[in-house]
């Protein structure tokens, strides 16, 4: 390393003239941002869809349908699920809300309905918030017990 090679650091070294530092800067005065307008002041921040003045786009679409905000929401878990937990071992005779969570099926907050898609063979005493009829049947079927909490 030598006098005449040596060099600032990466990135040290803004390119570029300095913005509204005064006339003799040669970037003073309106520093760039032309005459008046909001874009020409401080402070100045374009809100989320905003289209110049424009009605926006959310604005102009019609609104439409009906969100129940006391609408339950539940994670379905299928009968054929807990027939795959049962062959690899995973559970055994009672199913409860905190076998589901332990093997990922649900979460600790969530509501779980038992759905009727798959067949049940093994004999499985069920307790979570709801089921269906189909798979309450297939569960009695089995010679299990569907209880709801």
């Amino acid at each position: 390393m030598q006098l005449h090679n040596l060099k600032p650091a990466k990135g040290s070294v803004k390119a570029g003239k300095r913005i509204g530092r005064g006339e003799g800067s040669g970037k003073g005065g309106t520093a760039t941002r032309g005459h008046k307008g909001a874009k020409s002041r401080s402070g100045y921040s374009k809100k989320l869809g905003f289209e110049g003045g424009q009605m926006p786009l959310q604005r102009r679409v019609p609104k439409f349908g009906f969100k129940n905000i006391n609408r339950k929401e539940y994670q379905g878990i299928n009968l054929d699920t807990l027939q795959t937990l049962v062959d690899e071992g995973r559970i055994k005779d009672n199913v409860t809300l905190d076998v589901l969570i332990e093997n990922g099926l649900a979460g600790k907050n969530d509501l779980v309905k038992i759905l009727g898609r798959g067949e049940l063979k093994a004999k499985l005493n069920i307790t979570v918030h709801k089921f269906t009829a189909t798979a309450k049947a297939a569960i009695e079927k089995a010679g299990g017990e569907a209880v709801t909490l």
